[in-house]
């Protein structure tokens, strides 16, 4: 069956790795609402911030992996619009421009509750999000992607969220990234797991080329053992019961931990890639609400 053009588009904007820009804002915004200062306009704004930012750095991900020869006939991992010859590289390119100038835009909305500093952040955040795979020092090719990812999905994220409706930036927020950041993150180190051998021909020197699938995989744990953690932290610096909920998805942390050692073929780790998403999802969503709860008690 032919495939519309919209179901080509929604699919380069990559559906799986979306749960890196909404579960920020969803922290965040929990984390407002438990100290008494949520505003749903600014919420919402970041929420829009965020998506957009994601999708645009997809965008160029796809247009600067071809012209980088990352993404070839040779590539195991889901298709790419342009690699595959559905949308021109041309178009990507100005799609890609505009996703960002629409981000940029709609982060200005913000300056009214956190002034024009964030302005400077709006900035940042489009820079990087070219300079991911794009530019003359592309971060993903240099094993810089997952410190960004970290940094931007969680600490800014998560951090100017709650900077927005708070009015201060408070160290429960910076803690709060932590775990966002390194969930985030590990949708990057599954994806590149599973492309090291194409991205070591292209030069794309990402952590997993650098290190190794072995230290891929430890990173992997690691991270969600820290993500694990920090309800434990939250819980221990005063906060209640109910943000402890995230425990509960120990099992499936250690059953994708399992995976990722025992996965032996490119399906295996596209599947694994989604339910990484979906972890860092319900994660945001059990975190969250265990705030609001006790906010509400």
């Amino acid at each position: 069956m032919t495939e519309s053009r919209a179901q080509i588009w929604i699919g380069a904007a990559r559906p799986r790795t979306l749960p890196a820009a909404f579960a920020p804002v969803i922290v965040g915004t929990a984390l407002a609402f438990h100290d008494g200062t949520f505003v749903p306009a600014a919420a919402a704004l970041c929420l829009g911030f965020s998506l957009l930012i994601q999708i645009a750095t997809n965008f160029a991900n796809d247009y600067y992996d071809f012209v980088r020869g990352a993404d070839t006939a040779t590539r195991v991992g889901p298709r790419r619009a342009v690699a595959a010859g559905l949308i021109a590289s041309a178009t990507m390119k100005r799609t890609m421009i505009g996703v960002f100038i629409a981000a940029f835009a709609l982060g200005l909305g913000l300056v009214a509750w956190g002034g024009p500093w964030l302005i400077v952040i709006g900035i940042a955040s489009v820079v990087c999000g070219i300079a991911y795979t794009g530019g003359p020092w592309p971060l993903a090719y240099h094993g810089l992607g997952d410190v960004f990812v970290f940094v931007f999905f969680g600490l800014v994220a998560v951090g100017g969220t709650y900077f927005v409706q708070a009015g201060r930036l408070s160290m429960d927020a910076l803690l709060a990234g932590i775990p966002i950041g390194l969930l985030a993150a590990n949708i990057l180190v599954v994806n590149n797991y599973r492309d090291v051998e194409t991205d070591a021909l292209a030069n794309k020197r990402t952590l997993v080329v650098r290190l190794g699938r072995p230290a891929a995989r430890v990173q992997h744990a690691v991270s969600l053992a820290i993500a694990l953690l920090m309800p434990v932290v939250f819980f221990a610096r005063g906060f209640g019961p109910w943000c402890l909920m995230p425990l509960a998805l120990a099992p499936i942390a250690w059953s994708q931990v399992r995976r990722l050692q025992h996965s032996n073929t490119p399906g295996e780790l596209i599947a694994l890639l989604g339910a990484t998403g979906k972890l860092l999802a319900f994660y945001a969503v059990l975190f969250g609400l265990g705030l609001a709860i006790e906010r509400e008690a």
